[in-house]
């Protein structure tokens, strides 16, 4: 399920936002599965209908969705046409009926129809449909027989019983990877203790980019106030026990560093502890996890839906992606909140460091939610293509956010590595007007000591972090092409801008303040 922000407050300062001490409250579901399936047999399934509608679609819709889809394997989402199918496979029954299709299949006629590949052939997808008993004319649950109902019950509570015996197992082995785990840690940091004293002297495993007066802030200009900068519009991001060391798997397959060269001060304990901060807050602040990507990647925009987009206006569409980017940017303001050395850093420099930062790191997490074999992008629910967007007036910009997206994909990048990438772009020293570049770069530094750790590990190609660090000026190519067509858009719809875009989008990437956020 989606996290959505809370709906907490009007908009607060940054200075104070950064202030406050994040508060975790566990998130309580309520169903009734308890009451469920033997109650409902006993009073009557001719009244599930209006009984599920009572419960709010927790009764017995919920366990019927237990089963997956007969036609693809997805989630399904009750019964359609007289079969339990997903809403994809449901869609595309209806469309199939609407308007006589008739289509062939460039194979054999035996084309597997699954999740990944439902969407290949249509006629084999549709015989599956026809072969299940899917029809316009199907009867309605509450008018199935008894033997139909006996059928369907004796199959959800297989299912189940099956998620049931999934659950234990997953937690017998989350509790043995903990053991493990925890073991390794303590005999890793009882060698590391006698080593956290010395570290080495050889320079640093990269060149990072350093411009004339780097460090310095007298550039001739005043620098801008930040003691008082109003950030409204941002909301507290809903803290849920989401991710926990001793449930997530991917976590266990990180290790603690016992090779490679470290910088002056910088210790392997250090290194460590830094880079599993960072990959938790990731995975606690992204919108989606990766499970649900994969559940909805193919879960596409319709051929109407697409064209519903293209005839809005230019100003509504603008307005409706600002919405979208300003969500994803109370995300990683969340996720930068998280990261021990950035609030350790002073104020003026997180504010400066998110302005000019934020969406950079929306634009690297867009991988995540982008499908290279088809070229779309996950939006309001949907994953859909460039011509979603042509009513923007700003085709360039779609193309390079596109084609960057792509890129980055084809590294096949884990969830460990983009999470130290995105905190790498987003802390970086040369920021215009930083009081405290050097202890910034510090801590780039030893992100970037994590990342290449994890990159040695996972990827044999050892040139993965050199292509990423080359990826850096188009990110920032692309976040400025976004700020020119943000002030070309403002100067022909002022308005529009002023008063229906959220406050947080107006404030980051005010024309106005240009000099601070490149």
């Amino acid at each position: 399920r989606r996290r959505q922000a809370s709906p907490s407050g009007q908009g607060v300062r940054l200075k104070g936002w950064f202030s406050r001490q994040s508060s975790s409250s566990p998130t309580t579901f309520c169903t009734c599965a308890e009451r469920g399936f033997w109650a409902l047999r006993g009073s009557g399934w001719e009244q599930l209908h209006d009984y599920a509608e009572r419960e709010s679609g927790y009764t017995m819709r919920a366990q019927i969705e237990v089963i997956p889809c007969k036609i693809c394997g997805d989630k399904s989402s009750g019964i359609h046409y007289g079969v339990i199918t997903c809403e994809g496979c449901k869609g595309f029954f209806r469309r199939s009926q609407q308007n006589n299709a008739s289509y062939s299949c460039p194979r054999q006629r035996n084309c597997l129809i699954d999740r990944t590949n439902r969407n290949r052939c249509q006629h084999c997808r549709l015989q599956k449909c026809l072969a299940l008993g899917m029809s316009r004319d199907a009867v309605k649950f509450g008018r199935m027989s008894k033997k139909q109902r006996d059928s369907l019950y004796a199959e959800v509570q297989k299912h189940q019983q099956r998620l049931q015996e999934q659950r234990q197992q997953q937690s017998g082995e989350a509790e043995a990877l903990v053991r493990v785990y925890n073991s390794s840690i303590s005999n890793s940091l009882s060698n590391l203790n006698n080593e956290t004293s010395s570290t080495y002297a050889n320079g640093h495993i990269i060149d990072l980019p350093k411009s004339e007066g780097y460090y310095s802030v007298d550039s001739g200009q005043p620098s801008p106030d930040q003691s008082g900068l109003d950030i409204t519009g941002i909301k507290q991001i809903k803290q849920e026990p989401i991710y926990d060391l001793t449930s997530v798997p991917n976590l266990f397959t990180y290790s603690p560093f016992n090779n490679g060269q470290l910088a002056p001060g910088i210790t392997m304990t250090e290194i460590d502890r830094i880079a599993q901060n960072i990959i938790k807050s990731h995975l606690e602040t992204c919108q989606y996890t990766m499970e649900e990507l994969h559940q909805l990647a193919w879960q596409t925009h319709t051929y109407e839906e697409i064209k519903a987009y293209q005839s809005k206006s230019r100003e509504a569409l603008w307005q409706q992606c600002a919405i979208q980017i300003t969500h994803a940017i109370q995300y990683v303001v969340e996720f930068a909140k998280r990261i021990t050395g950035f609030m350790e850093l002073c104020q003026n420099d997180q504010i400066l460091l998110l302005k000019s930062g934020c969406l950079e790191v929306v634009l690297v997490r867009m991988c995540r939610a982008f499908n290279p074999l088809n070229n779309t992008v996950l939006f309001e629910g949907k994953y859909g293509g460039m011509q979603m967007f042509k009513a923007l007036g700003s085709d360039d910009l779609v193309n390079e956010a596109f084609d960057f997206a792509k890129n980055l994909c084809s590294l096949q990048l884990t969830e460990e590595e983009i999470a130290l990438f995105s905190s790498a772009v987003l802390i970086s020293p040369d920021r215009a007007w930083l009081i405290e570049p050097r202890k910034v770069q510090k801590l780039q530094e030893k992100i970037y000591f994590a990342l290449q750790h994890v990159i040695q590990k996972n990827h044999l190609d050892d040139e993965t972090l050199a292509k990423l660090i080359a990826k850096i000026p188009t990110i920032t190519a692309v976040c400025n092409l976004h700020g020119e067509k943000l002030q070309v858009f403002k100067q022909s719809h002022p308005d529009i801008v002023n008063t229906l875009f959220p406050p947080l989008y107006k404030e980051l990437f005010n024309p106005d303040c240009a000099t601070v956020c490149k």
